[in-house]
């Protein structure tokens, strides 16, 4: 009876995320209802309820659970090797690619900028620990300068590959953010 309980609240989540994402292809977070949502979702405002207090906080899970694996992907490589590099930026594309809907959604140029800002604090953090730090980076502005500018050009190399229904490979696409890093 639990499992029962456990596969229904999984699977009211997912309808209630699918539903908020297929919103955001056409409006602001802020325009979407609680009410929109459970009409296309097929579910009770109560249940709704049950799981999340607003559209916010229903976006806010799944953009938790996003940077949650982008965390996961980024700690299990060692970005000093560069064809570990290579293989994680690889991962991170094949993963993006794997939630392209989602992805192209949260990062299309009518989105909410949030996702877009968390992922660039969680790469910046990732970036300036282990590359940065490493290449004995003197200035700490400097750092968080440089890493701004690859962090916001691989970004924004992703967002033009979604737009694009991810037309490359995503090792090339991975050589090709991999070629901006800055070299001592």
């Amino acid at each position: 009876m639990n499992k029962k309980l456990d596969r229904r609240k999984k699977y009211t989540r997912m309808v209630l995320k699918d539903s908020l994402i297929n919103l955001l292809k056409t409006k602001q977070v802020s325009a979407i209802t609680v009410k929109e949502i459970c009409e296309q979702a097929d579910i009770n405002r109560s249940t709704f309820y049950t799981h999340y207090s607003d559209p916010f906080d229903l976006l806010g899970q799944i953009e938790e659970e996003l940077i949650a694996d982008l965390n996961t992907y980024l700690n299990q490589y060692n970005f000093e090797q560069e064809e570990e590099s290579l293989q994680m930026t690889e991962k991170l594309l094949e993963y993006v690619a794997s939630k392209y809907d989602i992805c192209q959604t949260l990062l299309n140029e009518n989105a909410d900028h949030s996702f877009e800002r968390r992922v660039m604090d969680v790469a910046r953090t990732f970036l300036i620990k282990n590359w940065m730090h490493n290449n004995n980076e003197a200035d700490p502005a400097i750092s968080e300068y440089t890493s701004t500018f690859v962090i916001s050009g691989s970004i924004y190399v992703i967002k033009h590959w979604l737009a694009n229904n991810m037309d490359q490979p995503p090792k090339q696409i991975a050589q090709l953010i991999n070629s901006f890093r800055i070299r001592e």
